[in-house]
C-alpha cells in the first residue's frame, strides 16, 4: 500500500507563505528549464505539491506567476554601484568576475536563466529583460564612461555578457561551459575593458 502524502494545512499565515514560497521555487525551476511558453501552471502546481487553483489564487495567471518568480534575491543596482565606485580602470575584469559570481550561484542564476530563455519566445519577457539590462546595468555603466558614445560602449559590453550567458548556461557550448570562471575572466575581461574605455571604431 502506497503511503499517502500528508495533507497541507491551508489556513494560518505561515502556511500561506510556505505555499507561495514553494510555488515560486517550482516556477523558477520550470521557467529556467522550459522557458515561458513551455511552463504550465498545472506542472508548477504539481512540482510544488499544491492544487492548481491555489496557484491561480495567489498569482492570478502565468503572467503574474512569472513576474513574481523573477524577483531577484540580490539588488543588481548595489552590485554595479560597488563595481564602479573605483572608476573605470580594470572595470571590465571586475564586472565580469562579479557577473560570473552571480551566474555561478544557483539561487541567483535560476530566475535570470528563466528570463533569458523566455525572452526568445515571449515579448513581455523580452521587454522585462531589456528593461532590466538597460536600467540596472547598462545605464549605470554608461554614466561612468568618460569616452565617446558611452551608451553604445556599455551596450557592446552587455552584448558580450549576454553572449557568454547563452554559450555557457543556455546552449552549454563545450569548452565554454566547462571552463573555470577565472579562465573566462582572464580571457574576456580585456575585451570588456576595450569596449568600455579603449579604442573602438564606433563610427560618427
Amino acid at each position: 500500500m502506497t503511503a499517502s502524502r500528508p495533507e497541507r494545512r491551508r489556513g494560518p499565515r505561515a502556511d500561506v507563505e510556505d505555499t507561495r514560497a514553494a510555488v515560486l521555487e517550482a516556477a523558477r525551476a520550470r521557467f529556467a528549464e522550459h522557458g515561458y511558453d513551455g511552463t504550465k501552471l498545472r506542472d508548477v502546481a504539481a512540482d510544488a505539491d499544491v492544487d492548481v487553483a491555489l496557484v491561480s489564487y495567489h498569482f492570478r495567471n502565468k503572467e503574474g506567476l512569472f513576474a513574481a518568480a523573477m524577483a531577484l534575491a540580490v539588488n543588481p543596482a548595489e552590485i554595479v554601484a560597488r563595481l564602479i565606485e573605483h572608476g573605470t580602470d580594470g572595470l571590465g575584469e571586475r564586472l565580469l568576475r562579479q557577473f560570473m559570481t552571480f551566474w555561478e550561484s544557483p539561487g541567483s542564476r535560476s530566475p535570470m536563466l528563466a528570463l533569458v530563455r523566455s525572452a526568445a519566445s515571449h515579448e513581455a519577457s523580452a521587454v522585462l529583460l531589456r528593461g532590466f539590462l538597460e536600467r540596472e546595468l547598462l545605464g549605470r555603466l554608461a554614466r561612468t564612461i568618460d569616452a565617446p558614445q558611452p551608451e553604445l560602449r556599455a551596450a557592446l559590453a552587455g552584448s558580450q555578457l549576454m553572449g557568454l550567458v547563452m554559450a555557457r548556461y543556455v546552449v552549454r557550448l563545450g569548452a565554454i561551459a566547462e571552463a573555470e570562471p577565472e579562465t573566462l575572466v582572464a580571457a574576456l575581461g580585456p575585451t570588456l575593458q576595450r569596449y568600455l574605455t579603449g579604442a573602438v571604431a564606433l563610427g560618427s
